[in-house]
């Protein structure tokens, strides 16, 4: 994580304090930066205080005079709204960091809206969940122009400590296309870890067995190891929760069908986490999918 602490640094405003924002907003204040953060639930954000992030009551006071917005929200619907109510306070020529999990249709609107207010717009998901988060170790994949990624990696090297450049347009969903592809990978593994615990449960096996079975080879695999070990400890605190594996699910399989690619195994992980949900798992940490090969 990178040390920002300068006279010069720039003031940050984050819209969105959940899991990944919060953590998003303390490294940055901790680097020196003037942060404000805003979150739909104020008490969420209340928190922050303590690390010396300043709490906004509304989007608009949380973006007024600010240098960079970052957003980290649940999709495009919900970028855009806070993004609508920032906009009579939004400073012209404001780097917009967009690091949700949106998809691909959204872009374009979101592309507009920085047109329309004169924002220099950056595209740049994120790669991690709550442990990298608070190390300041997510990966950032971007798309945007090259003459602000000097501007937008100030930020970026002290969320995280790898960005990766997709693209120069922001609005080609080069980055966002990229997430999904990554994504579709992560629900793969979370869901098959789920089905093989199950499995080796209903078979008589024991859990571990399986685990000592494909260690160290080339089976096995540090994800595995720890949506494992959640899952064996009956325990599961949200890092990526169930609701957000399902809305990602959904952007995935909406995108693979504009792309006219067939998707069976992410449908069944999207059935799986809309079943998990339905049982009342969906704040839960996404590998509480598991309980979706038990109950109907």
């Amino acid at each position: 994580m990178a040390d920002n602490n300068s006279s010069d640094a720039p003031s940050v405003a984050v819209l969105g304090t959940g899991i990944m924002g919060a953590a998003m907003a303390r490294n940055l204040a901790a680097a020196g930066l003037d942060v404000r953060a805003w979150n739909r639930t104020r008490a969420r954000a209340e928190p922050l205080a303590a690390d010396g992030v300043r709490v906004a009551d509304t989007p608009a006071e949380a973006v007024a005079g600010a240098e960079v917005v970052l957003t980290m929200l649940l999709d495009g619907e919900a970028v855009l709204h806070a993004m609508r109510q920032a906009a009579e306070a939004l400073p012209p020529g404001a780097l917009w960091l967009q690091t949700s999990t949106v998809g691909v249709a959204s872009l374009p609107r979101l592309a507009r809206f920085a047109d329309e207010h004169r924002l220099r717009f950056v595209d740049a998901p994120v790669l991690g969940t709550k442990a990298p988060a608070e190390k300041g170790d997510l990966t950032i994949l971007a798309a945007g122009a090259p003459d602000v990624r000097e501007r937008a990696e100030r930020v970026f090297g002290i969320v995280g400590s790898r960005t990766l450049w997709a693209g120069e347009d922001a609005a080609s969903g080069a980055a966002s296309r990229l997430k999904l592809v990554v994504n579709n990978w992560v629900l793969t593994v979370i869901n098959g870890t789920g089905e093989s615990l199950a499995l080796a449960g209903a078979l008589g096996v024991d859990p571990r067995t399986f685990l000592d079975a494909v260690a160290g080879g080339a089976l096995d695999m540090p994800y595995l190891r720890l949506k494992s070990e959640t899952i064996l400890s009956g325990n599961y605190p949200p890092s990526f929760t169930v609701s957000a594996a399902r809305k990602d699910a959904r952007l995935i399989l909406e995108a693979a069908g504009d792309a006219g690619v067939r998707m069976d195994l992410a449908a069944a992980a999207a059935e799986r986490l809309r079943r998990a949900e339905r049982q009342g798992h969906g704040e839960k940490d996404a590998s509480a999918a598991y309980f979706a090969a038990f109950e109907s």
